[in-house]
């Protein structure tokens, strides 16, 4: 899913079930950082005993906090991001299969998914729950995949059935692939290596779109090859069913984050939205009217609805600077902001260190035992 499911309907559907609007927004953040949390090491300039952190180099540090990467940049390309980015949050086992690789490909509502939901709930942490939230609702539209560089992922004859919304890549490899198949399946296994939905391009993500491929079913990969037909409708509409049912499970649970003045039914409206067809710029403006426009957000909240990738990190630390964090190893030591703390940035390194101690305990516990 991209940012206006992960972020924008996450937010309505928060505030439609009654979580009030900062308690919302925290979780909405939290779900679409997921995917934004790229940094993996930076250095402290002034820590503090009650920050915790790690040590790196001899040196205070926070490490190993990103769950996403760049999946096109070499030096991020590696069997520990697979693992503790790919795999933990965006590709999480279901755990079936015969053999160690099919059991690596990622099912919707995996028990290891279940279970830190569950986990979750006995906590009154609401950046855990966004986080949880993102792996759950990726979990739906990314089955079939897995998060490892895996002959699961290698797919053939993948075909857009309905009007596909394609970015530039998709454009030159369509034009490539009508141009001459047999050079296209050539050089599309060279430049797209079967990683995540790579050979799948974007189609797993769109939520209106109804798309097919092949894939070899065999337990070996000896060659027998099923086709299957996707309609992304049915995924995204099953994948917020089940979100919804699980945030009012939450708020039963953690009632101090109900706001009792919100009364909202019309749930038919959010899932029309949610499968509205256009680019992801469209779906994400259709997401902001429909936040004002039935009483979700008022005019005055616009500005602090739109989500922002910086936000959290420029609350967090005083000397941020965008080119400077816009790496897997900031540059230079941080210096932590007065509030620190208390801020969203350090909360959510805090429960990612959380969920990647439980995603490998889980993993074990269904005998999917992956070393990190």
């Amino acid at each position: 899913m991209e940012r206006d499911a992960h972020y924008y309907a996450i937010l309505a559907f928060c505030r439609a079930c009654g979580f009030n609007k900062d308690s919302a927004q925290v979780i909405a953040y939290a779900s679409q950082f997921v995917d934004d949390a790229k940094i993996n090491l930076m250095f402290l300039s002034n820590p503090s005993n009650i920050i915790e952190h790690d040590v790196i180099e001899n040196k205070p540090a926070f490490f190993n906090m990103a769950t996403c990467h760049s999946y096109f940049r070499i030096n991020t390309f590696n069997y520990e991001a697979m693992v503790n980015n790919t795999c933990a949050f965006h590709f999480v086992p279901g755990c079936k299969g015969e053999n160690f690789t099919k059991k690596l490909r990622c099912k919707e509502e995996s028990p290891i998914i279940l279970d830190i939901l569950a986990d979750v709930f006995l906590e009154d942490d609401l950046i855990k729950l966004g986080i949880i939230l993102h792996a759950l609702a990726d979990s739906y539209t990314h089955q079939g995949f897995s998060g490892m560089l895996s002959k699961v992922n290698d797919i053939k004859d993948c075909k857009a059935i309905t009007k596909v919304y394609l970015g530039l890549l998709d454009k030159i490899l369509q034009a490539l692939e009508q141009f001459n198949q047999e050079k296209y399946d050539k050089y599309f296994d060279r430049i797209m290596p079967a990683y995540g939905h790579g050979q799948a391009r974007e189609y797993p993500d769109l939520p209106d779109l109804v798309w097919s491929y092949e894939y070899d079913y065999s337990d070996e990969f000896s060659g027998s090859y099923k086709k299957v037909e996707i309609d992304n409708k049915d995924r995204f509409t099953r994948a917020f069913k089940s979100i919804r049912k699980h945030i009012q499970n939450y708020l039963i649970k953690h009632p101090q984050y109900f706001d009792s003045s919100l009364r909202f039914d019309n749930i038919n409206i959010l899932m029309d939205t949610l499968v509205s067809k256009g680019k992801e710029q469209k779906r994400e403006e259709n997401w902001k009217k429909l936040l004002i426009k039935q009483g979700l957000f008022n005019n005055e909240d616009l500005d602090r609805i739109i989500y922002k990738d910086d936000q959290w990190l420029k609350e967090a630390f005083s000397n941020f600077d965008r080119d400077a964090f816009d790496d897997r190893t900031v540059a230079g030591e941080v210096q932590l902001a007065d509030n620190f703390l208390n801020s969203n940035w350090y909360r959510f390194y805090l429960s990612v260190k959380w969920y990647k101690l439980r995603f490998f305990e889980y993993c074990a516990k269904y005998q999917l035992s992956i070393p990190n």
